[in-house]
């Protein structure tokens, strides 16, 4: 499903129980210097990170302030995040002259401990080549080496090293629970484009062998993945970014299902299997 950009005013554009994606939740909060915002969501951990600006945050008296450090868009810097343990309640206060903040979550009973995760804690990896235009950058924010400290969430943001390409190639899903062959993990992304006015395409082939659906997705771009097969591309010329939301719903670790007609291409990009290795 695609949810094209619109002014949610700080309310949450996945919600708890969404009937596409329930193992989700996302907002995007947006303030100015000194205003505040504070949020619970029961039922669900979730993960706080700046997309740009700075914000000061406090979680039922843990303290994270100055997160976040990036002034102009999501390629200036490195992100950082704070995790916020299920139902706590979670304040965040603008430090910066305006932030824009990605509220990211996932289905889960059990209440664990916050902690903060800083520009220089994050897990990357970099993967693909510019001649299978597969040439990608991933940052974890919640990623493997956080595995015992998170229930069910993973949280990375995606960028096309170049201009224009492909990514979530070979094209694999996760709709469904039968270790060791796949997890059911819903999943939820949030597009940016460099120039802003670039744009790409997500597909989403829920058959092998038959005829999918196609979304235009520009700069703001929400899409939610709950089955299927589901690469995108970047239009040449312009760079992409992904924001990536993952719930499992019987645990943490990603399994991917590759493609059976694509899933030979593994073996042809560079690095993949090291990607594939980090969603844990």
């Amino acid at each position: 499903m695609h949810i094209a950009p619109f002014d949610n005013q700080n309310k949450p554009i996945v919600d708890v129980e969404d009937p596409t994606v329930p193992l989700n939740y996302f907002n995007i909060v947006k303030l100015k210097k000194g205003e505040a915002f504070e949020y619970v969501v029961p039922g669900y951990e979730t993960c706080i990170v700046p997309a740009t600006g700075t914000v000061d945050v406090d979680i039922e008296g843990f303290k994270a302030d100055s997160l976040g450090h990036r002034v102009e868009d999501v390629w200036d810097g490195e992100p950082e995040g704070v995790y916020v343990p299920t139902a706590a309640r979670a304040t965040m206060v603008c430090q910066s002259d305006e932030a824009e903040v990605f509220v990211c979550g996932a289905r889960y009973d059990k209440v664990l401990e916050a902690f903060t995760v800083r520009s220089d804690e994050l897990d990357r990896v970099q993967y693909g080549s510019d001649d299978t235009k597969t040439h990608r950058k991933i940052k974890h924010i919640l990623g493997t080496k956080y595995h015992g400290k998170v229930g069910r969430l993973l949280v990375s943001e995606l960028f096309t090293v170049g201009e224009g390409g492909w990514s979530g190639f070979p094209s694999h899903k996760h709709d469904t629970d039968r270790l060791p062959d796949e997890t059911r993990h819903d999943e939820t992304y949030n597009f940016r484009f460099k120039p802003n006015h670039g744009s790409g395409v997500q597909m989403l082939q829920r058959e092998d062998g038959k005829a999918g659906d196609a979304y235009h997705i520009v700069d703001g771009s929400t899409i939610c993945i709950d089955n299927g097969y589901h690469p995108c591309a970047v239009l040449p010329g312009y760079q992409m970014y992904y924001f990536t939301i993952l719930g499992g719903l019987s645990q943490r670790s990603l399994v991917q299902y590759f493609q059976p007609s694509h899933a030979y291409q593994i073996e042809t990009i560079p690095g993949i299997k090291d990607m594939i290795a980090k969603f844990k």
